[in-house]
């Protein structure tokens, strides 16, 4: 992507250095055309500067791309929320992107058990992450939902892990998103009671809490980010 802009100076050297501070580049990493050759005009008066336009090379940041993108798809949503992207590194030291959702009426871009806010985080990596030699994490996120949900889902694992060791029987929970499964099983990973495993297919996958470790050994994470 070309991008460029037009600077001044008492001469064409003069207007091209300006040009180069201002973009932080050196000579060689630039493209110039002379607007404007400057005039020195008769004893001072009438003097023109010259004017030049530097052209650049800019490669857009995923984090931009990610900006750009929200901003579309929420407009076309019908939504003044304002998308604010943050570039990180996660515990791997990869690239990641997290998305905070900013504004009025966000309920409807959360949607019922957030199934809209993750739509929105699967078109966003969907878009992002296309033609990328590495995946990147982006994580969408609108008052605080993500947090909150977990915190929901932790309570909810912990008392049906208190039923299962209470009545001795294996407790099947509602169908769950990949993420959301994830954080079930991290929850209850060091009950000595218990043990949580997936069953079923997607979009019906749920995670069930047996009595025991009888399955202790067995694989979780057969298809699942868990």
């Amino acid at each position: 992507m070309q991008r460029a802009i037009e600077a001044t100076g008492k001469n064409e050297d003069e207007a091209i250095a300006a040009a180069l501070r201002e973009l932080g580049k050196t000579r060689d990493q630039v493209s110039v055309e002379i607007l404007e050759r400057s005039r020195s005009g008769f004893l001072g008066i009438g003097a023109v500067p010259a004017k030049v336009r530097v052209s650049y090379e800019y490669v857009e940041s995923n984090a931009e791309k990610a900006e750009a993108f929200l901003k579309g798809l929420l407009e076309k949503l019908g939504s003044d929320a304002v998308p604010n992207v943050v570039s990180g590194t996660d515990e791997k030291g990869e690239e990641c992107l997290t998305v905070n959702l900013t504004g009025e009426k966000l309920g409807m871009l959360i949607g019922r058990r957030g199934e809209t806010l993750d739509a929105i985080q699967h078109l966003t990596g969907y878009a992002i992450n296309r033609g990328q030699g590495k995946r990147i994490h982006i994580s969408v996120d609108a008052e605080e939902y993500r947090a909150k949900r977990e915190e929901s889902l932790k309570s909810l694992a912990y008392k049906i892990a208190a039923k299962v060791i209470k009545y001795r029987k294996n407790m099947t929970l509602e169908p769950m998103n990949s993420y959301e499964r994830h954080v079930i099983h991290t929850a209850l990973q060091d009950y000595e009671e218990v043990s949580t495993y997936s069953t079923g297919s997607e979009p019906n996958r749920r995670v069930v809490v047996a009595y025991g470790r009888a399955r202790r050994n067995e694989k979780r994470f057969d298809g699942d980010q868990e």
